[in-house]
């Protein structure tokens, strides 16, 4: 099923992979309501965890940036699979939580998660735009630079 926002992300080169199944015991979304809580998103690359290190030693906040927007490809996957292929559905993002991990000393969290945050507002348009917030951590599942989880309003 293709729409206004699938062509939004066409427009943008981004093709959508199948969503990631979990990696433990939790699912990979809940709809509660006319909200869809999106589990956190670690950057695949071919299928598998990608962007193996941290933030301010192996990738610089660029390279942090990519990460994340490959999370939000992720996340807007497991949000097309909750909404039965219809990402039209969406209303809005209502918000991001982005966790960085990087050196002590890293401070630019809000540059990388903001990969993830531009992929929201050029998909969605001005529905895009959400609250969020950007913390490092001393590590995350696998090893990779980022994880981001998501909340969205549908219809």
């Amino acid at each position: 099923m293709t729409g206004r926002i699938d062509a939004r992300l066409a427009d943008l080169g981004v093709t959508l992979p199948e969503a990631a199944a979990p990696a433990a015991n939790y699912v990979p979304w809940v709809i509660s309501g006319n909200l869809v809580f999106i589990s956190g998103q670690l950057p695949m690359v071919d299928g598998k965890p990608g962007f193996i290190g941290k933030v301010g030693e192996t990738f610089d906040a660029a390279a942090g940036a990519e990460a994340a927007k490959a999370c939000g490809i992720g996340i807007l996957a497991q949000l097309k699979a909750a909404l039965d292929g219809d990402l039209d559905r969406t209303v809005r993002c209502v918000k991001l939580s982005g966790f960085v991990n990087a050196v002590p000393d890293f401070v630019e969290h809000p540059m990388v998660i903001n990969g993830a945050s531009d992929l929201m507002v050029g998909a969605l348009g001005d529905a895009g735009r959400h609250s969020r917030f950007a913390v490092g951590v001393g590590s995350l599942p696998f090893g990779v630079a980022v994880e981001i989880d998501a909340l969205f309003e549908i219809a």
